[in-house]
């Protein structure tokens, strides 16, 4: 399998769920500087997602699939030992949930209007008070719990790379100790701690 990625972005989550499934995986570099955008080995990206957005991952068999969290749910399905998401009923549908409510109430509803240098003042402002309220229900549920659902799953992964965009945005997360304490458990685990050292020393090369 190929993964298609750009340093810190959402697509550190599928490197995370590699490394804790030790799948074997090729990283390839979007470049997003470039003009147009080009994978590291010259290809033309849009070639590969015309939406020009990463991850993109190719499986074994050429199959392209797109979507952070399509990808994550097609990678645990892979390597099943690792139970990074559980194979059927109730508890699969509940990490489905939280990768759905990550993608939409996070990531797409607040963190890309917050991070990007064009989003309007009044965007930015809707876009903050909507991501305190979704961290408010995330730290009520984390209270006692260790992971979202269960053990550790694709979602976690999901989640932490999120919560590590605070720094960008100077978001204290100390309003939220139940969340704080979840990042910070994760961020030692030592898949989430490989994978962050190995991003963020490319993102820093990068800059």
């Amino acid at each position: 399998m190929d993964l298609y990625f750009s340093p810190m972005s959402c697509s550190m989550a599928t490197r995370i769920a590699a490394y804790e499934a030790g799948a074997e995986i090729r990283f390839l570099r979007v470049d997003n500087k470039a003009t147009p955008k080009r994978v590291e080995d010259g290809t033309a990206f849009l070639d590969i997602n015309p939406v020009g957005q990463v991850p993109v991952l190719r499986t074994d068999d050429g199959e392209l699939i797109v979507e952070n969290a399509v990808i994550l749910q097609y990678v645990a399905d892979q390597f099943p030992a690792a139970g990074l998401i559980p194979a059927e009923g109730a508890d699969r549908r509940k990490v489905q949930s939280w990768l759905s409510f990550i993608s939409s109430q996070l990531h797409a509803g607040a963190f890309t209007v917050l991070l990007r240098p064009t989003s309007p003042d009044g965007a930015k402002a809707f876009a903050h008070d909507r991501l305190a309220d979704r961290l408010a229900y995330l730290d009520a549920h984390l209270g006692g719990r260790e992971f979202l659902h269960g053990k550790f799953s694709v979602a976690d992964a999901y989640l932490f790379v999120i919560l590590n965009w605070a720094h960008a945005i100077a978001l204290d997360l100390a309003p939220w100790p139940a969340l704080a304490a979840y990042r910070d458990r994760l961020q030692a685990r030592p898949s989430v701690a490989r994978a962050l050292s190995e991003e963020f020393a490319l993102y820093k090369a990068a800059a």
